[in-house]
């Protein structure tokens, strides 16, 4: 998966920070040590991390994520990372 969103809540800066939803890559979720979590009422499934989003951002930048957008949705705050994949092309 080439694009990750992350968020938080202004008020909770320091954590917790949502890392992906239920069709995230697994593997990834692993190494930030994020737990898969469906709050009552939501018919989805979330994963979250009790670490601020900059960790998160420094653990997703370590395995070259890069930030392309960062807004402020009401009283949220996301971040639109993407990962350069390799991409083989063929001649014909």
């Amino acid at each position: 998966m080439p694009y990750i969103l992350i968020s938080t809540q202004i008020r909770l800066e320091t954590g917790p920070t949502t890392v992906g939803d239920e069709y995230s890559d697994p593997y990834i979720m692993e190494y930030l040590g994020a737990r898969k979590t469906t709050i009552l009422g939501n018919n989805f499934s979330e994963y979250h991390v009790d670490e601020p989003p900059r960790l998160v951002l420094d653990k997703l930048d370590k395995i070259g994520y890069r930030v392309v957008s960062m807004t402020g949705v009401g009283q949220t705050l996301v971040w639109c990372l993407h990962k350069e994949i390799e991409r083989e092309v063929k001649m014909l």
